[in-house]
């Protein structure tokens, strides 16, 4: 069986202030919430109460990113809830695309997305590689 090195089609990466985004949870609310995640991810995030403004700062870091590596960006073309962060027990974090994000990744070829999350005390950053 012959092995083939997968080709980069794109690579997006965002760092964002955890403090910009805990101050639009608390001006916005669910309003916020709702416009920019998913109901899993919103599940997900405020299951970790003190911490939750860190886990969204990282969701909200990972879908600019994604959005980069498609070559887009958020506001031409994919919503923000087309591109979820998916995390299972023990498991590493998976971006998984829709809508338009979806149709946009098929139109590249993509068939692998690489995912990277971190966050300290004042940012997140994620990094998105998408490949053939």
């Amino acid at each position: 069986m012959e092995m083939r090195a997968a080709m980069v089609l794109g690579l997006g990466s965002d760092l964002i202030e955890i403090n910009r985004i805990a101050e639009s949870m608390e001006r916005f609310g669910d309003r916020f919430l709702h416009r920019v995640f998913t109901e899993e991810e919103i599940a997900y995030c405020q299951r970790k109460k003190k911490h939750a403004a860190e886990s969204f700062a990282a969701r909200f870091a990972a879908k600019e990113a994604g959005a980069k590596a498609l070559g887009t960006g958020i506001s031409r073309g994919i919503g923000w809830r087309e591109i979820e962060v998916r995390r299972e027990s023990g498991e590493r974090p998976t971006l998984h695309l829709s809508g338009r994000a979806a149709a946009r990744a098929a139109a590249m070829g993509v068939r692998h997305i690489q995912l990277t999350l971190t966050h300290g005390r004042d940012v997140a950053m994620a990094v998105v590689l998408v490949e053939d």
